[in-house]
């Protein structure tokens, strides 16, 4: 289990390597993902930010999370409506995308995508760098 904490410390401690001014917006973010077991996207944590932080702009939610996902802290999730990020699991994992109620699971304990990939290497001589695999179905609970 990923600690909260630890977790927002991980990603405050990339922004202030990186140079970036630390914001209480900033911040508010950081606390947001950390804490999300969901990937909202980024209209998703500005309507979040915007209650406590009327004056926050959408710019400042978009450019922080372009930084993190450039300094690995953040997985982008490219979906058809548009993309979702994974703060608390930077790492590539395959994700599940339910076509009823959009929710999107985690498949990170599934062991194939790593089979894949060195199937991928030795079969082909190509190293994959990055990997990113999107299933879409029927969630449990809406089946």
């Amino acid at each position: 289990m990923i600690d909260p904490e630890k977790r927002y410390q991980a990603l405050l401690a990339k922004l202030k390597a990186h140079g970036a001014r630390i914001t209480s917006h900033r911040l508010a973010l950081l606390r947001l993902l950390s804490v999300s077991e969901d990937h909202p996207d980024a209209s998703k944590i500005y309507n979040q930010l915007r209650i406590q932080f009327p004056t926050i702009s959408l710019a400042t939610v978009y450019k922080t999370l372009h930084l993190l996902k450039q300094e690995g802290e953040v997985l982008e999730i490219p979906l058809q409506n548009g993309a979702h990020f994974d703060g608390r699991k930077p790492y590539p994992h395959p994700h599940m995308i339910c076509t009823k109620c959009g929710k999107i699971l985690d498949g990170d304990k599934l062991t194939f995508p790593e089979v894949a990939n060195r199937e991928i290497q030795n079969k082909l001589n190509f190293e994959v760098a990055n990997s990113q695999l999107v299933f879409y179905g029927v969630c449990g609970q809406c089946h």
